[in-house]
């Protein structure tokens, strides 16, 4: 049915879990795996008239933020290779991940995007708001949660 899946991670232990049921599920399925992860942008903070300066630079937050990429997705891939499963990574610089991950899919051409559910309930859930929710409630592309 799913031949196509994207797997979005953040390197959380919630994140990393659902990779790894992730890949068994594209596996069982015979689906291609597409890692993805949203890089965070340059942080810039501005109070009255200036921009606080951050003593981290541009280019060094870049670096860092390409060195989690490689390290996150490459733990995908090698979950992949263990599997059989045939793997690409993504990753894409944003701070509104969510969007990331739909662009993301719609770019690869999945028909499935796995992701992981922090559980959160009630008011808690209301207020952080939730990547997830908001990826189910803006993809055309099906979403399977997973706690």
């Amino acid at each position: 049915m799913f031949r196509h899946i994207l797997v979005p991670t953040d390197g959380s232990e919630l994140s990393r879990a659902t990779a790894k049921r992730a890949v068994a599920f594209a596996s069982e399925a015979g689906a291609k795996v597409t890692a993805f992860y949203a890089k965070p942008e340059y942080p810039i903070a501005y109070f009255g008239e200036g921009a606080l300066i951050d003593p981290t630079t541009p280019e060094k937050f870049t670096e860092m933020a390409d060195q989690q990429a490689t390290e996150f997705l490459g733990e995908v891939a090698a979950w992949c290779q263990e599997a059989g499963v045939e793997c690409s990574t993504l990753s894409a610089t944003s701070d509104i991940p969510y969007e990331a991950i739909i662009d993301a899919a719609d770019k690869s051409g999945c028909d499935l995007i796995f992701m992981a559910s922090h559980g959160r309930r009630g008011i808690s859930g209301f207020l952080l708001g939730s990547e997830t929710n908001k990826v189910l409630t803006h993809s055309k592309v099906p979403v399977l949660v997973y706690r």
